[in-house]
């Protein structure tokens, strides 16, 4: 008999031994008593979430972690966001991820623009549209939106929340489409300086939104289902459209959570019950997290901790209710000195396939797990074997 699975996912939650924690990484200093007997009642090890020569993204890490080869299937994540914004994309387009980004002087400030909100960025994308040809844009949650770019070829660009605090002139697009992008940038630039909304937004001392940033751009991916691949039924939670797009085109179910926000305020207790719900009718259901790796980019030591120490309250209802395997990890690393994502190995717990001598949920007793360092896609069909 197939046994039902809740992987929840603290998204950047990894990080490296900090001196003013004395030698300890947010994990191992955070209270995460639940988190903890995952760990010393289950089996942990090591997981390579990015390939080698992949940028360590979000999207590579999450579509590693469900099992899809990002040698053999990414394509970028403009397509997974698209699909989660329901943009369905022609043969020739291009679909780029769009940040809405502060940069003063050259130099990038913030890449989501003090995380304006929605309506906000779509009150600039409405602007913005009526001056550009050739691309349309689509407005996402927050600073997080879709440029497509008709009869792409592609380009490369730098992610903007990994050069914080740098000079852009280095990481500007370069490649095929890089002029007609660079050209989008310029106009954006020139349609913000004066924008209402960025006038209001300063007046409040709030940060304005600059200018636009599209990167990893990239053509729809052609995926097995979920269902194809391991014979069960899945579902996603999340508040980011990349985790949505990425279940959409593996055609899992997409499950919204209200009060799910994507940052450091979303509801995890919401999230967790939610999961506890779908998992009645599915055979697998993911719970992504963001509020970790947020921290992480804000270089928050105390965020970062409270977010993990949030996430494990919840996890407690899940022990509490929940009689199946667990699954507890991170998608990449992404440390508070360096403020973005490192391609480092991350720490997996598993409670209900068997039990070693791990003593709790971190980086360095995940180096000693039974299940040693194993490659991201192979976790599913580890925790899916019978």
């Amino acid at each position: 008999m197939k046994r039902k699975c809740l992987l929840i996912l603290g998204d950047g939650m990894a990080d490296e031994p900090i001196e003013a924690l004395g030698g300890l990484s947010p994990l191992e200093y955070a209270s995460t008593p639940n988190m903890d007997t995952i760990a010393r009642n289950g089996r942990m090890g090591m997981l390579e979430t990015v390939p080698p020569g992949f940028e360590p993204g979000s999207d590579v890490a999450n579509l590693s972690v469900l099992g899809y080869d990002p040698a053999l299937y990414y394509t970028g994540r403009g397509p997974l966001e698209a699909a989660s914004m329901g943009v369905a994309l022609a043969a020739g387009d291009i679909a780029y991820r769009c940040n809405l980004v502060t940069v003063r002087d050259g130099v990038m400030e913030d890449f989501s623009a003090g995380h304006i909100s929605s309506s906000e960025g779509k009150e600039l994308f409405t602007s913005l549209q009526n001056e550009l040809d050739g691309v349309t844009l689509y407005p996402g949650i927050s600073y997080r939106n879709l440029l497509v770019f008709h009869h792409g070829s592609g380009a490369s660009s730098t992610p903007p929340h990994d050069i914080v605090g740098q000079p852009i002139r280095s990481y500007l697009p370069t490649g095929a489409d890089a002029d007609i992008l660079r050209h989008c940038m310029e106009v954006s630039a020139e349609v913000f300086a004066d924008h209402p909304v960025n006038l209001k937004r300063i007046g409040k001392g709030q940060s304005p939104a600059t200018s636009i940033w599209p990167w990893s751009g990239g053509k729809t991916p052609t995926i097995p289902s979920f269902e194809e691949r391991y014979g069960r039924s899945g579902g996603m939670i999340s508040a980011v459209d990349l985790l949505f797009g990425i279940a959409r085109i593996a055609q899992m179910e997409v499950i919204t959570v209200p009060g799910a926000t994507g940052y450091l305020d979303t509801d995890y207790e919401a999230k967790i019950r939610y999961a506890l719900s779908a998992l009645e009718d599915l055979d697998f259901v993911y719970v992504h997290v963001e509020a970790p790796d947020e921290a992480g980019h804000l270089g928050s030591l105390e965020e970062k901790v409270k977010a993990i120490e949030r996430l494990d309250e919840v996890i407690g209802i899940a022990l509490a209710e929940f009689d199946g395997i667990i699954a507890v990890l991170p998608d990449h690393p992404t440390p508070l000195r360096v403020k973005t994502h490192t391609s480092d190995p991350v720490p997996f717990a598993v409670l209900g396939k068997g039990q070693d001598e791990s003593g709790s949920y971190s980086e360095r007793e995940a180096e000693k797990g039974s299940y040693g360092l194993i490659r991201g896609p192979e976790l599913l069909p580890l925790l899916f074997a019978e």
